[in-house]
């Protein structure tokens, strides 16, 4: 998390809010807003046809189809359009990684194996660019992680709007972990694999029998300041999440097995590619998972071509509690497309509508705050001309913590700025020989 003010002086330029056409910033907002004559879809109070949001000190105050406008509200008349809570990415590294080619510009990992301690909420930049392209697309919050090593740090999850990470900060985050695969690496024996795997197990439970131990005794005068086992000892007393990276079969199994015999009790399988094999162990075990990328290829040539599209709703049926993400930073955008197919290849809309809200929210462990449209709680929602998992539906307006947000990003500068060139190519001019 080294790299923070270098991004901010990268970015210094580049404002939160956004630029309108004529080259004037256009602010987030806030104040009291009727937003009326909608579709409201609350996700877990069925659909409100004709329905009125209050949204009043960054809440939702009312929703119902028989609400009283405040006289004192700016009303919005969407005219039958519908009205979502917005979408929670569970897996991103949006605000750590800027620019793939400067190393000056990625902020998610830091040298060693062990390091839980490191907070990827310090090296969020709020300014990213590629935070206002994903609101816009009705994204509001996303889980942000630190990659690379055994225990790379501790992530965060973050409403994507905000002048600084605290502000960002929506109020949950957990220990990533990866667990040892046993896919063999390129130029690697199925021996090497094997003893590389053990290896990082053993690494993995040296790592936490010493937590454990720091959890006893870390109240006693004599303890001293060890940020590495303090970090994990907040996993061990179950006062923090821990986020299990695991995707193949075998693995999956192992990764069970280990954590029941740790004791460990609020912890969430990521990735789990391969987790529609094993679906009812899973269910069993009654961890939930934040799966994807759904949009990608089959783990083994074996396997049929839709083995991705399908592994959220195979494992939502058997039983498991399943969020999505999409495993991205600039094309966290495309979080509704993964969901569009998870819910095309067996998931249903409903359930893939839930994975990237209120069962995003609840695995985090904000879902009295974020996930759905509900009275009290935080103003995340997006206004759109229809179902958000088709490519055709435009995002209206965007609202965030009960800010409305200006619907512009550097893409849609850009598109702008290029869709009708002035003045254009001249294909027919007069060509002139030396």
């Amino acid at each position: 998390m080294k790299n923070l003010l270098s991004l901010l002086i990268v970015f210094t330029l580049i404002p939160l809010a956004g630029l309108a056409q004529d080259g004037s910033v256009e602010k987030a907002r806030g104040g009291k807003f009727a937003l009326t004559n909608a579709k409201i879809y609350t996700v877990t109070n069925g659909v409100i046809e004709n329905g009125t949001i209050i949204i009043n000190n960054g809440v939702i105050e009312a929703v119902g189809a028989n609400v009283n406008i405040p006289s004192d509200a700016e009303v919005f008349d969407y005219n039958g359009r519908e009205i979502y809570p917005g979408m929670i990415d569970s897996g991103t590294q949006l605000g750590l990684n800027e620019i793939g080619s400067i190393d000056e510009a990625q902020d998610y990992r830091e040298f060693g194996n062990v390091t839980p301690q490191m907070q990827a909420l310090t090296a969020v930049n709020p300014n990213s660019v590629a935070i206002p392209v994903t609101r816009v697309s009705g994204v509001t919050t996303a889980l942000t992680l630190p990659s690379g090593g055994v225990l790379p740090g501790t992530a965060a999850t973050i409403n994507l709007f905000g002048y600084t990470p605290d502000q960002m900060f929506a109020g949950s985050k957990g220990v990533v972990m990866n667990f040892p695969s046993s896919a063999r690496r390129r130029r690697q024996t199925q021996q090497q694999a094997e003893e590389a795997r053990k290896r990082a197990l053993e690494t993995i439970n040296e790592t936490w029998d010493r937590a454990e131990l720091y959890a006893k005794v870390q109240d006693s005068p004599d303890a001293r300041y060890y940020p590495e086992m303090e970090a994990l000892a907040e996993v061990v007393n179950g006062e923090m999440l821990l986020y299990i990276e695991v995707d193949a079969a075998k693995d999956i199994l192992s990764a069970i097995e280990w954590v029941e015999d740790r004791g460990y009790e609020k912890v969430v399988f990521m990735g789990v590619s391969e987790g529609w094999r094993v679906a009812e162990e899973l269910a069993e075990s009654g961890i939930p998972v934040i799966a994807g990328p759904v949009l990608s290829t089959p783990t083994r040539g074996s396997d049929n071509y839709d083995a991705a599209y399908a592994n959220p709703g195979v494992m939502q049926k058997a039983g498991v509690k399943v969020a999505l993400r999409s495993s991205d930073t600039e094309n966290s955008r495309n979080l509704p497309y993964n969901a569009g197919f998870a819910a095309a290849y067996g998931m249903g809309r409903e359930e893939a509508l839930k994975a990237i809200t209120i069962n995003a929210a609840e695995i985090m462990g904000v879902g009295d705050q974020l996930g759905s449209i509900e009275v009290g709680k935080k103003a995340n929602l997006f206004v759109a001309t229809g179902d958000p998992f088709q490519t055709s539906t435009d995002i209206v307006d965007v609202f965030i913590d009960g800010y409305l947000i200006p619907m512009t990003s550097r893409q849609l500068r850009l598109y702008d700025e290029f869709l009708n060139r002035t003045p254009g190519v001249q294909k027919n001019a007069e060509r002139t020989d030396g």
